[in-house]
C-alpha cells in the first residue's frame, strides 16, 4: 500500500461503509481539508464529524498507525492539532488521537488499477491509454500545467528582483542573457551578466561601438590578437570604458563554440544583444506597453552590426550573411525571459490584466520542440502552441516521471475507468 494512494481516496471521498474510530466512534467527514504539501500534517483545516461532535483540526495519514513514532511526529508541535488519525492498517497504539482505519473501506480494484498504472514499464504509465480521455480534460489539464510552470518561473525571477532591489529592467537584461547563451553558454552569460550591469550599458545606449566594446571586452573576447580594424577599435574603446567603469573581464575559455550553429555563436548573440540595447534603450517599459505578440516580436527585430555580415568569430572572415535575430530565438526569450517577468510584474502590482497578457503572448507563440515534447507527439499527445508545450515539459519531469497519476487529471480518469 502507497501512501500517497490513502490521500487520493481521502480528498476525492472514495471512502464505503460505515465509517467509525478503533474505539467504535460513528465518522463523518464533513470536509476532508486541504493537502499540506510543506512540512506538518497531510490535512489541514479538516472538519470531522466524531460520535456527533464536530471537531476542527488536521488530519495525518499514514500506511500504519506506528509510522507515526517511527516519523517523529510524537515530538513535533506542528501535530498538536491533529484531531483524527487515518490509516490503511492498525498495528499499535501511539496515542489518545482517533484512528480510523481505512482497509475494507474502498474498492479493492481501485488499488490494483493505481498499481497497474504505475508500475507499468513505459516512457510515461498512461502511453496507450491517452486516447481514452476526452480533449478537453486533457487540455484542462495542460493549462494547469503551464500554469504550474510558470510559477514556477515567476519564483525564480522573484529571487532575481530580490538580488537587484526590484530593478525590472536590470532583471529582464539578465533574463535575456541567460537564454541567449542556451544551455551552452548559459553560465558564461550569466557571469557576463554580474560582471558588466544594465545601468552601466545604458550610460552608452546611443554608441554602439561603446556598447559593443562593453560586452566583447568584459566576455573576454577582446583578449585575443588581431590584426583586423574593428576589432582593435573595440579594444581601445574598451580600455577607456574599462578605465571609466572599474570593468572585469571573464577568461574567454568560459565560451563554447563546439557543437553549435554558428548562429547561435556567443559573439553573435553580443552583437545582437548591442544592436537591441541601442534600439530600445529600457526595454523592459516597452515590453510592458506591448499589446500584442507582434510588438513583442519587433522589439527582438535586430541585426548585429556590419562587422558580423562576414564574421561569427573575430578575425575569422566567412561568406556574407547578415546576423538577424531569428524566430527560434527570439520565441525562447519570449516563453523564457519576456513572459515570466510579466507574468511576476502582474503578480507584483495585483495587475491581472498583465497576467492575462503574459499567458497570451504565451498562446501565441509557436510550441517548443525538443525530445520531450517529441515524445508526447509520438503518443497523441500534439500541442498547438508554446504553453501547451511548456505545459508538458512540466508535465513529464515534475508528475510523469515520478508516477504522480493520483494527483494527475488524466490519472484519475484513467483509474476510475473500467478499462485495464
Amino acid at each position: 500500500m502507497k501512501e500517497m494512494f490513502l490521500y487520493y481516496l481521502w480528498e476525492n471521498r472514495l471512502l464505503k461503509g460505515a465509517l467509525q474510530t478503533l474505539s467504535g466512534q460513528p465518522v463523518e467527514v464533513v470536509c476532508p481539508g486541504y493537502r499540506n504539501t510543506d512540512s506538518g500534517p497531510d490535512y489541514l483545516e479538516a472538519k470531522i464529524r466524531l460520535g456527533g461532535q464536530l471537531w476542527a483540526g488536521h488530519v495525518e495519514i499514514h500506511v500504519r498507525t506506528s509510522d507515526w513514532l517511527r516519523h517523529g511526529h510524537q515530538h513535533d508541535k506542528a501535530y498538536r492539532n491533529v484531531v483524527l488519525h487515518v490509516v490503511y492498517e492498525h498495528d499499535s497504539s501511539v496515542n489518545d488521537i482517533p484512528v480510523l482505519v481505512l482497509k475494507g473501506h474502498f474498492d479493492p480494484t481501485l488499488y490494483s488499477q493505481y498499481h497497474n498504472l504505475v508500475s507499468a514499464q513505459r516512457w510515461i504509465a498512461c502511453e496507450r491509454r491517452l486516447d481514452e480521455v476526452q480533449a478537453f480534460t486533457r487540455s484542462t489539464w495542460l493549462e494547469r500545467m503551464a500554469i504550474e510552470r510558470l510559477q514556477e518561473k515567476a519564483k525564480n525571477v522573484d529571487k532575481l528582483l530580490k538580488s537587484n532591489k526590484f530593478d525590472w529592467e536590470d532583471t529582464l537584461y539578465r533574463l535575456l542573457l541567460r537564454f541567449l547563451g542556451m544551455k551552452v553558454n548559459n553560465e558564461a552569460f550569466e557571469s557576463l551578466a554580474g560582471l558588466l550591469p544594465f545601468k552601466t550599458l545604458l550610460k552608452h545606449a546611443d554608441q554602439p561601438v561603446q556598447l559593443e566594446a562593453m560586452l566583447f571586452g568584459c566576455a573576454g573576447f577582446l583578449q585575443i590578437e588581431s590584426d583586423e580594424e574593428y576589432p582593435l577599435l573595440l579594444k581601445r574603446e574598451y580600455e577607456a570604458m574599462k578605465a571609466k567603469f572599474n570593468l572585469l573581464s571573464l577568461p574567454v575559455e568560459r565560451w563554447k563554440f563546439m557543437r553549435m550553429r554558428p548562429v547561435n555563436f556567443p559573439t553573435v548573440r553580443l552583437a545582437q544583444l548591442a544592436q537591441m540595447i541601442h534600439r530600445h534603450g529600457t526595454l523592459f517599459s516597452k515590453v510592458k506597453e506591448a499589446a500584442t505578440i507582434e510588438e513583442i516580436r519587433a522589439l527582438f527585430d535586430v541585426k548585429a552590426s556590419s562587422y558580423w555580415d562576414t564574421h561569427f568569430r573575430f578575425s575569422v572572415v566567412g561568406s556574407y550573411k547578415p546576423k538577424h535575430l531569428g524566430e527560434g530565438i527570439t520565441d525562447v526569450l519570449v516563453i523564457n525571459a519576456v513572459v515570466p517577468l510579466l507574468f511576476c510584474y502582474g503578480k507584483f502590482h495585483q495587475d491581472e490584466g498583465c497576467c492575462e497578457k503574459a499567458l497570451r503572448f504565451l498562446e501565441q507563440t509557436a510550441a517548443e520542440d525538443n525530445t520531450i515534447v517529441r515524445h508526447f507527439i509520438a503518443r497523441g499527445l500534439v500541442p498547438h502552441n508554446a504553453m501547451q508545450s511548456q505545459a508538458l515539459l512540466h508535465l513529464y519531469p515534475i508528475y510523469c516521471r515520478r508516477k504522480r497519476c493520483l494527483e494527475c487529471s488524466i490519472g484519475n480518469i484513467l483509474l476510475q475507468s473500467n478499462k485495464n
